[in-house]
């Protein structure tokens, strides 16, 4: 069984068993988290009804992105500004699908 969840303005494709990556929540490495914004769910080709489903998640564990540099430069200017930024994340093992 499958399901499409939204958390942090994303959607994602889960299934029991998996692991991913969101923006950051709220807890610490062993907590339970559940997701309550499922969109869509399906077995198989068989769509279900998504409406009063939910998805039990287990925090792994949370960690820092890539870092990104933002530079900014004006010509003839002498204006340079070098910035780096780097997103927070939590990992997450989904650990059921379920009402």
């Amino acid at each position: 069984m499958f399901a499409v969840v939204r958390t942090g303005g994303k959607q994602y494709r889960v299934a029991a068993g998996d692991k991913i990556v969101v923006e950051k929540l709220a807890g610490e490495a062993g907590d339970k988290v559940t997701l309550d914004d499922v969109l869509f769910a399906g077995e198989g080709g068989k769509a279900q009804d998504a409406a009063k489903l939910t998805v039990a998640a287990e925090i792994i564990a949370q960690a820092k992105g890539e870092k990104v540099i933002v530079f900014k430069k004006r010509r003839r200017h002498n204006y340079r500004r070098k910035n780096g930024h780097r997103q927070n994340h939590t990992i997450l093992k989904i650990v059921s699908i379920g009402a």
